[in-house]
């Protein structure tokens, strides 16, 4: 088997989608959604040498940093953001789950249909770059596929991949592994083996690859299992450099331990908090839930309220925002303005949590269970910052932005444009 991919026929025409413009590199490009990294988790692995390649890519040149993701920092709204190099107030994605204002409905947030952007992965698709997406959550695949003339299909469930409906089929032969359950660290790591099996086989020359945040749900950074997870991972993206791909690498958002000194979940009930002061008819909608329950119990630290047209929005405001473990707290024009949310998507007030703190409706709406052992989480300010990093050195103008306030979605511009390896090198 070829351990790289033949250049000659990689194209390289330049494309603009979303007011920005690419310019692919002569060369495999992989990008890596590693969902739920906080710099904690990779600093714990390198001083511990559990990343070899990591280290060696640094030392040879290439580029570590950190960048600010999308709030709410959730995984729908930060890959929709990644994907097509925008805010959720431009690509529209405002939650894993919302409310939708047509219907008055809750529901999932995972169809290509609530995209109002162009992805990255269309676009170069149409200039002829061989593209693949691979996720290890299939509640992804829709969105990060949308218009996509390629490949696209999830680890969940790769058994069911066909060429008719994914532009591939028999991927467990092609990779050599069997589906993975998804609450594994299996699942993100068939994800990266998939990567690199597309690119040894010739079928792609354009990734993006998104992992699930199961193992740092799970388990802290300097614990074994994470430990052993990261040094895996490094494994992975040790081969997709090996079979020729330019990497660039960022996350989805971070983590954090979500819980009191006695181990219980840290849990601010608004709804039944609401309830009690301005009466029942308060509704809060919690843009986390999704169906990995397991994760996070729909838990996370962002929660939006949509409150009756008699209820004064201003005086409620005011009241959540003196809440125990509440940080902030905005009406909607504010959180379009300042948390680049789409307008029409979201309630009448937004909050946000505490580091070790989560927003939840009511204690009978959740199941604890899942979250005995623990609860991690995520969704709002504190798991903002997320590492960024390229298996290539920068160029003077790119090493320069990196030090001012990059975001996550700017990694496919810092992956095509950024490096040595772009066919528009300037200063």
């Amino acid at each position: 088997m070829a351990q790289s991919v033949p250049q000659d026929d990689i194209q390289t025409v330049p494309f603009e989608v979303n007011g920005r413009s690419y310019r692919p590199p002569g060369c495999p490009v992989a990008v890596i959604c590693i969902d739920g990294c906080a710099d904690e988790y990779l600093n714990a692995a390198l001083v511990r040498n559990c990343m070899p390649n990591l280290s060696e890519m640094l030392q040879r040149g290439g580029f570590r940093g950190q960048a600010r993701a999308a709030l709410p920092t959730f995984t729908n709204v930060n890959n929709a953001s990644i994907v097509t190099g925008v805010p959720p107030s431009v690509h529209g994605i405002s939650g894993n789950f919302f409310l939708d204002p047509d219907t008055g409905e809750e529901v999932m947030m995972n169809s290509g249909s609530y995209l109002r952007a162009e992805t990255i992965l269309a676009a170069a698709a149409k200039v002829q770059r061989k593209v693949a997406v691979v996720t290890a959550k299939e509640k992804l695949r829709d969105i990060l596929a949308h218009n996509l003339r390629g490949i696209a299909f999830s680890a969940e469930k790769a058994n069911q991949a066909t060429e008719q409906t994914h532009g591939i089929a028999n991927a467990e032969e092609l990779v050599g592994a069997r589906t993975p359950p998804i609450y594994s660290a299996d699942a993100s790591l068939f994800v990266l083996a998939s990567g690199v099996a597309l690119l040894q086989h010739g079928l792609a020359d354009f990734l993006y690859l998104s992992l699930t945040d199961y193992m740092q749900h799970k388990y802290a950074p300097d614990s074994a299992s994470s430990l052993a997870f990261y040094k895996q991972l490094d494994h992975q993206i040790g081969r997709l450099i090996a079979a020729g791909a330019l990497v660039g690498a960022t996350a989805d958002h971070g983590m954090n331990a979500k819980q009191r000194m006695d181990g219980t979940p840290n849990v601010v009930y608004l709804e039944t908090l609401l309830a009690a002061e301005f009466g029942q008819d308060c509704r809060v909608v919690l843009p986390i839930t999704d169906p990995y329950v397991v994760h996070h119990g729909s838990l996370g630290s962002f929660a939006v309220i949509y409150l009756p047209e008699d209820v004064d929005v201003a005086r409620v405001h005011a009241w959540v925002m003196q809440l125990d473990g509440v940080t902030e707290v905005f009406d909607r024009s504010q959180a379009a303005s300042k948390l680049e949310l789409p307008e029409d998507r979201i309630g009448d007030l937004v909050v946000l949590s505490g580091r070790d703190v989560v927003i939840g409706r009511a204690p009978e709406h959740h199941d604890l269970r899942a979250v005995a052992s623990g609860l991690r989480s995520h969704g709002g300010r504190y798991e903002e910052m997320v590492p960024l990093f390229l298996s290539e050195s920068l160029t003077p103008r790119y090493a320069r932005y990196a030090t001012t306030d990059p975001r996550n979605f700017d990694i496919f511009d810092f992956t095509l444009n950024g490096t040595m390896k772009s066919t528009d090198y300037t200063v």
